[in-house]
């Protein structure tokens, strides 16, 4: 008895691989851009009243262009008496204070001042195309009345191009299409000093935060193999749909040409 064998048109075929290639390349670029703005991360707690160490993360958009400066402005309605950056090689930093409509008080002083912006510029660095840089920041004190802070960033590139990361989210709406960045604060220790409390060893915040640095460092090389690792299972879960699609559509016109 002879066996017939039913072969799919070339046409079909090159559709079909047409079709998935687009399907992947879509996932690929949207979970590429969901991550690729800038944004801010707290090391530990960002407790209200509290002080806190955070990381400004810059991720480059572009594929043909550096980001040589990053400047990061603070909420005026919510001043911070006190904003020191961490030194970043290669880049140079600046810190723009601007005075009080109404003065703070810190630890029984009157603050007049309060940081308006901070500026890093390169100075022999550049931030790369599919590259990214982090810059620490020390803050404090933080409010007690908000449940966020807002910093509002610019982004520039040796191209001149200038990415303004300004627009607010909003509760249960979308996401702007160039969010600012947003420091969540959550609810205030025991003892009203947050996450840079100094310790029972008498250090100080920044010198607790230095403590810090290494252990915090590694758990954000984990949370980016993490992220990584579910980016590249949502692909491949994208590619056996795809797969199994072509799978399906083969078995059905099969036993269409066998029945005919």
């Amino acid at each position: 008895m002879s066996v017939s064998r039913t072969h799919l048109p070339r046409t079909y075929l090159s559709r079909a691989a047409l079709a998935g290639g687009v399907a992947v390349s879509s996932v690929l670029l949207l979970s590429g851009t969901a991550f690729a703005h800038v944004g801010v991360q707290p090391q530990g707690e960002a407790a209200k009243g509290g002080y806190a160490t955070v990381n400004v993360k810059v991720p480059n958009e572009r594929d043909n262009a550096s980001t040589v400066k990053v400047e990061v402005n603070f909420p005026t309605d919510h001043p911070l008496a006190s904003v020191m950056p961490q030194p970043v090689p290669g880049w140079k930093v600046e810190v723009t204070r601007a005075k009080l409509a109404k003065p703070l008080e810190l630890h029984g002083k009157k603050i007049n001042e309060a940081v308006a912006k901070v500026t890093w510029t390169a100075d022999g660095a550049k931030i790369g195309p599919g590259q990214f840089q982090q810059f620490p920041l020390s803050l404090g004190r933080l409010p007690e009345d908000t449940d966020r802070l807002v910093l509002k960033a610019i982004q520039t590139y040796d191209n001149n191009e200038v990415v303004r990361w300004i627009e607010e989210p909003k509760d249960g709406a979308a996401d702007p299409e160039n969010p600012a960045p947003v420091l969540k604060l959550s609810a205030p220790s025991a003892d009203h000093h947050g996450g840079g409390a100094a310790p029972a060893d008498g250090k100080t915040t920044d010198q607790a935060a230095g403590d810090k640095a290494d252990h915090d460092d590694k758990g954000d090389a984990h949370e980016e193999a993490a992220s990584a690792t579910d980016t590249a299972a949502r692909v491949l879960g994208v590619i056996g749909i795809l797969v199994g699609a072509a799978g399906v559509a083969f078995g059905v016109l099969a036993g269409r040409r066998r029945s005919a």
